[in-house]
């Protein structure tokens, strides 16, 4: 892979140009690009391409990375515009809408599935991370139940996001995870009379 030094503005934008392209390749459903049609697709050279990532699947890696990273950065910006359980159920909704990112990648992942990448368990880290900040501020704030992790509840969301080989699958997972979300606000300290059930956005 490129070397850890600082990227020269150039050599960011290739590398920027790179991602983007693969991103939109795979998501677009061409999940058997070629380096040679990212590299085209990015108006750079095979050779660039190479200077970057040194295999096709490190990209791919690089990508999810990046999808992951963008999602787990959520949780702050939504957090300073919300209150705590509305934060929450927007971030529960992103995960699901990320889970459809998953499967515009899935052919592309699998490439990787059978490596020794550390880039899905640290993914289920980062998400856990991101959901435990959450319940935290919302358990503090009275307004979800103080007794479930970001763990568990991210294994609840993947067997929701685990339909989507059904047709449709999207939005009934997102009225799922309403019901969740709904589920995670009972029994909560500071709430003493049942809410209207959770609307999607």
């Amino acid at each position: 892979m490129a070397s850890s030094r600082p990227l020269r503005a150039d050599a960011r934008r290739n590398r920027e140009a790179l991602l983007a392209a693969a991103r939109e390749a795979f998501l677009g459903g061409d999940t058997d690009a070629h380096v040679e049609e990212i590299a085209r697709s990015a108006g750079v050279a095979v050779g660039t391409f190479y200077r970057h990532f040194e295999t096709r699947e490190v990209l791919i890696e690089e990508v999810y990375r990046k999808e992951v990273d963008e999602l787990c950065a959520a949780p702050v910006e939504l957090l300073d515009r919300h209150a705590p359980d509305e934060a929450l159920r927007r971030f529960l909704l992103l995960l699901v809408d990320h889970a459809a990112v998953g499967k515009g990648m899935s052919v592309a992942l699998e490439s990787i599935m059978a490596t020794d990448s550390p880039v899905f368990g640290t993914a289920r880290t980062q998400m856990a991370n991101a959901l435990d900040r959450l319940l935290a501020a919302g358990a503090e704030a009275g307004a979800v139940r103080g007794d479930v992790t970001g763990s568990t509840l991210l294994r609840a969301l993947g067997g929701i996001c685990g339909m989507r080989a059904t047709e449709g699958w999207l939005v009934e997972a997102r009225q799922i995870t309403a019901l969740l979300f709904d589920g995670l606000r009972h029994g909560a300290a500071g709430r003493t009379e049942p809410d209207a059930p959770s609307r999607l956005p």
